[in-house]
């Protein structure tokens, strides 16, 4: 659900606009609202600004029986149920919103904050076409809710209306992203996709220059697994639109799957560099081609490139995450350590990577490294117990045994139910005191590892 910008002036915390104009000025003081209002008892006042306040403070029970003595003052005022029937919104108890806002339209038919507020109560509860009903009151006050209503139609399964819509919109405003997905979404829930190639097919052929309708035909015959004719009309958009990048993102895989790597890369260029393709559908290509490198290692200086071009173009950092990944699934760890060591120097805050570039630096002996690392991020994670076994570990390795041990016995503080991570501590912890040559110390640690051992 799309919510749209109230169409109403709102004063103190958020209370309505008032018949016959009442609030011309959002500054007023509070009794030169009240005048407007019609507000003559002291009671009603009180009653009535003690409900916003403790709306104001998500006391919404206390506000609505404000809201009720406010009522009992002075009945006739629209606002107080409309603050009743907002406030019955925020407890979700949608009968009681719903019958307050049919209350303040029987008091003033045709007031638009009240639709609004029906509006969200039925698309809250899933009444569909009670929300189509009011919607269809709403746009002529707003014509976005026409894309509001072509989600509806397409939750209550009515395909041609919602498709229909759609045109209208596209011819209106223009292409964009969410009615592009919902568009698809009716396309494979309809389940009739002839029906839809066909129409698309007509679409081109009378207006063969929007780019749209050519992407949802790839995708309708990509759903069908029919991947020459996609094929064909990702080239035929080419074809009439050079520039056409978006085409690019069925054209490589296309390519891939028929080992045609030359225009494969040339697509994956396209899409690297385009400024209309979003972060995400670069990294799907991205993972794609680190899939059919995979299985293809001989394409490995390729994939060096595009990740460079990625790198450059979507300033993504996940990307060296990923493919530190890569390598390191291929037991590559130098290569894995490196791009990992990228990743962190753009987003020095993920702690998995941390872990991750923390574990294969002390497997890879690069234990002065792991110190380092683990000793800063516990700037940022004190409380993590791995940071401390790690460096515990790295300082051990590097004869700084004082340190480690410090390290070590401050982690087990930290660590909460994890048995597994609690004897690696005691292990360590038993090598330190082997270390200092207390042998009685580290048979104790060694004892409670193997306990723990013995149970899990």
């Amino acid at each position: 659900m799309k919510f749209k910008i109230l169409h109403i002036t709102f004063l103190i915390l958020g209370i309505i606009c008032i018949p016959i104009n009442a609030f011309a000025q959002d500054e007023k003081a509070d009794d030169e609202i009240l005048d407007e209002l019609g507000i003559v008892t002291d009671r009603f006042q009180d009653h009535f600004f003690e409900a916003l306040k403790q709306k104001g403070i998500e006391n919404y029970d206390r506000a609505l029986r404000a809201l009720e003595r406010a009522a009992q003052e002075s009945p006739g005022e629209i606002a107080v149920y409309y603050e009743m029937a907002k406030n019955h919104g925020f407890l979700k108890q949608w009968e009681q919103a719903e019958a307050h806002y049919k209350k303040v339209l029987q008091m003033e038919p045709g007031r638009i904050e009240a639709y609004e507020g029906l509006y969200d109560v039925y698309y809250n509860t899933n009444n569909y076409q009670k929300a189509i009903e009011v919607v269809q009151k709403l746009i002529p006050f707003d014509r976005e809710y026409k894309e509001d209503l072509a989600n509806l139609y397409e939750r209550t399964e009515q395909f041609d209306k919602a498709l229909k819509l759609l045109d209208e919109l596209d011819l209106e405003l223009g292409n964009n992203e969410y009615r592009n997905q919902l568009r698809q979404q009716i396309y494979v829930k309809s389940g009739n996709s002839q029906s839809q190639i066909s129409d698309l097919e007509n679409r081109i052929n009378r207006t063969p220059a929007n780019e749209q309708d050519f992407l949802n035909l790839i995708f309708l015959y990509s759903e069908q697994n029919d991947t020459e004719a996609a094929f064909e009309t990702a080239q035929k958009l080419i074809e009439l639109n050079p520039k056409a990048d978006l085409a690019h993102l069925a054209l490589y895989k296309f390519y891939l799957e028929k080992n045609n790597t030359t225009q494969a890369l040339n697509s994956m260029r396209s899409v690297f560099e385009s400024d209309i393709i979003d972060n995400d559908s670069k990294f799907k290509v991205l993972n794609d081609f680190l899939i059919f490198v995979n299985e293809n290692p001989h394409f490995e200086n390729e994939l060096e490139s595009m990740v460079a071009l990625f790198s450059k173009e979507s300033n993504n950092p996940l990307v060296f995450q990923k493919l530190g990944d890569y390598y390191l699934g291929k037991e590559m760890h130098k290569e894995a350590l490196n791009y990992y060591k990228l990743g962190l120097k753009n987003t020095p805050g993920n702690f998995d990577l941390i872990r991750t570039t923390a574990l294969l630096q002390i497997e890879t002996n690069k234990y002065n490294e792991a110190e380092q690392l683990t000793k800063n991020s516990l700037d940022l994670f004190p409380t993590q117990p791995i940071l401390y076994l790690l460096n515990g570990v790295a300082n051990l390795h590097l004869n700084n045994t004082s340190q480690a041990k410090i390290m070590l016995e401050t982690g087990l503080d930290y660590l909460i139910d994890d048995p597994q991570m609690e004897r690696d501590f005691y292990l360590q912890l038993s090598k330190v005191y082997e270390r200092e040559g207390n042998t009685a110390r580290a048979e104790e640690y060694l004892n409670r590892a193997n306990k723990i051992s013995i149970k899990n």
